[in-house]
């Protein structure tokens, strides 16, 4: 596995160095909010409620805060939150990473991923999507990356997983993942190294490659079950809690 160099500027961040209690910066996330299944036939509202997402201190993460996006049983249904930075900050090509510590159960499906920023007037998949991290929660040391745009999306997105050694799991500490997106190839990485890497030479034939510099915005969200993660079962436990250390957008010279 290939190891990258050290880290080139820092052209978007955060830290989520906030007092405990406060929520997500409004000057940077903005909450979709929602219960319409988002297309995967999801059970989770999405609110902009505290209980649902707020800072927190923590000793095991850089600067002694993290953010936590917190999924929740209710009387009705469930409760979680997912933010993203559409109209407020997008990128070309850079590396996109984070330092995360994720829940997991039955039926838990947390992401860190991007969007095409044009997806209002060219429709998913054709805007196109890189998912930088997802983890479903009855599979917790398992790791995917996965691309997805026309032609290549839903059941049909170019995946690799890659799974932690000795039985370690992603919520037993933080580990940092990101993507390394230059306009004609997009790397994958995991604690610094290299799984999986896809070029315009990897798609199917005849479908077309939708990341050579347009920008794309970045959400974090916990979903609460779904087509592809199943659904909570008597093991699975709430609330869920997913934290997130940092987020960090660098310039990819």
């Amino acid at each position: 596995m290939a190891i990258f160099p050290a880290h080139p500027p820092i052209v978007w961040q955060d830290e989520f160095n906030q007092p405990p209690g406060t929520g997500p910066d409004p000057a940077k996330w903005v909450h979709d909010l929602g219960d319409n299944g988002w297309g995967n036939k999801e059970l989770q509202t999405y609110t902009d409620s505290r209980e649902n997402s707020f800072v927190v201190a923590d000793p095991e993460a850089t600067d002694g805060r993290a953010l936590v996006i917190k999924a929740v049983r209710t009387a009705t249904g469930y409760t979680s939150a997912r933010l993203k930075t559409h109209g407020k900050f997008a990128t070309g090509p850079a590396r996109i990473e984070a330092r995360l510590k994720l829940p997991q159960g039955q039926g838990i499906w947390p992401a860190f991923w991007t969007l095409g920023d044009n997806i209002d007037t060219v429709p998913w998949p054709a805007c196109g999507e890189i998912d930088v991290m997802e983890m479903i929660g009855h599979q917790p040391g398992t790791l995917y990356g996965t691309l997805h745009g026309p032609g290549y999306s839903g059941p049909h997105g170019l995946s690799k997983p890659v799974v932690l050694p000795g039985g370690a799991t992603f919520g037993d500490a933080y580990h940092v993942f990101a993507v390394d997106w230059k306009k004609d190839r997009i790397d994958w990485l995991l604690d610094g190294e290299v799984y999986c890497t896809q070029t315009p030479a990897t798609l199917p034939a005849g479908s077309k490659w939708v990341f050579d510099g347009a920008p794309f915005f970045l959400l974090l969200n916990l979903a609460v079950g779904g087509l592809w993660p199943g659904y909570p079962d008597a093991t699975t436990t709430f609330p869920q809690e997913y934290r997130i250390d940092y987020v960090r957008v660098y310039r990819n010279d």
